[in-house]
């Protein structure tokens, strides 16, 4: 069996950042004109008034200070509060596909690989923006690769899940070179309308390649040393939107249709299945958590990954060691964990070890155990 590296890494930032205030000021406009319209319904008990929000509540129960979006003006418009994309024609690449390119482009040129070189593409993120033909397949001829392609998603785990069947692809000689992409457009299925979520995702795409040990030539690899996942059945992480809504005469503007959970159930539950997962993986691998240089854990939320860290460590983990992207780029589902391995490698040296871990809806955990080349 092969010897399987992360031979290289990208990521598409998108141009337009919406900061916390900016957030604010439209998310309260929006407050005051739906209070405004309910007044005599909100006076008689039959409709609850809206609270506003703050960015001091934002920063303090998330660590979020802005994020990266697809389309700003759309979200910050009190009349509208979603992202607004233009039509495409079938015949030019997707928007997932446009944001794939870039993030692919970047993953091969640190890889020292060529697109033809590519056999495998895995396309894999939290929602896709249509069920058929494959985003994955579009990729592969947009960006001129051979072999095959297919689309998967376990919602925020879905980039690790990706990577963990990309290795066993090149172990098993079904892929010489693999592409894993992570396109979130998360901002298209959140509800900018609720005081307790709209603050939360942002938009980006992330890639990895994927390759036999022998055949990396780029002077930035990472052995996978081993991978660990997990699911269990859970609904407090869900969103109902789905092919079949409008044959279930569903308002495809209701609460459901958008991103729903119950944060502090999801804190209590996901955290000791993450903790568990990745105690008795290291246990398998007769290593402990300070035997890692570095942590790139999912960016959900600060407190989440400060607790777990610590859990890990038995300490308060540096901000080297368990970096933090979520500040700047929300949660981004299943990118989160990649954005960090990518812009937080400083300081990892050949034979230091390094943890990518995610957890999230499903519930679904999917932790890789790296080395330095």
């Amino acid at each position: 069996m092969s010897n399987v590296v992360i031979s290289g890494s990208g990521l598409f930032t998108p141009p337009d950042a919406i900061s916390n205030d900016e957030l604010v000021t439209s998310f309260n406009c929006y407050v005051d004109n739906f209070n405004a319209d309910n007044t005599a319904a909100i006076e008689a008990g039959e409709v609850t008034a809206k609270a506003h929000s703050s960015s001091e509540f934002i920063e303090k129960a998330s660590g979020i200070k802005s994020r990266f979006v697809m389309s700003k003006a759309g979200i910050l418009d009190p009349a509208i509060m979603r992202p607004v994309f233009q039509p495409i024609s079938d015949d030019e690449p997707s928007i997932t596909v446009q944001m794939a390119l870039v993030a692919a482009k970047q993953a091969l040129a640190a890889a020292n690989k060529e697109a033809q070189d590519i056999d495998l593409i895995i396309f894999a993120a939290s929602g896709f923006q249509r069920a058929y033909p494959a985003m994955a397949v579009e990729l592969q001829h947009y960006l001129g690769a051979n072999g095959f392609a297919y689309d998967m998603s376990v919602a925020c785990s879905s980039a690790t899940f990706a990577i963990a069947n990309a290795m066993d692809a090149v172990k098993s000689g079904r892929s010489k070179a693999a592409l894993v992409v992570n396109p979130e457009i998360c901002s298209a299925h959140l509800n900018f309308k609720d005081r307790d979520s709209h603050f939360i995702f942002g938009d980006v795409c992330t890639a990895v390649v994927i390759e036999d040990k022998a055949t990396a030539t780029s002077d930035n690899c990472y052995e996978i040393i081993d991978s660990k996942l997990f699911t269990q059945y859970s609904n407090n992480i869900r969103n109902n939107l789905g092919y079949l809504s409008r044959s279930e005469g569903a308002d495809i503007n209701a609460d459901s249709s958008f991103f729903m959970q119950n944060g502090r159930k999801v804190f209590k539950e996901v955290l000791p299945t993450v903790y568990n997962l990745i105690t008795e993986q290291l246990s398998g691998l007769d290593l402990q958590a300070s035997d890692f240089k570095r942590l790139w854990l999912h960016q959900a939320n600060i407190n989440m990954n400060n607790y777990l860290a610590k859990k890990l460590l038995g300490r308060d983990p540096s901000a080297t060691e368990a970096p933090i992207i979520l500040d700047t780029y929300a949660n981004t589902a299943s990118a989160g964990s990649i954005i960090a391995f990518h812009l937080h490698q400083n300081g990892v040296e050949s034979g230091d070890l390094g943890l990518i871990c995610s957890f999230g809806a499903g519930y679904s955990v999917g932790s890789l155990v790296l080395k330095r080349c």
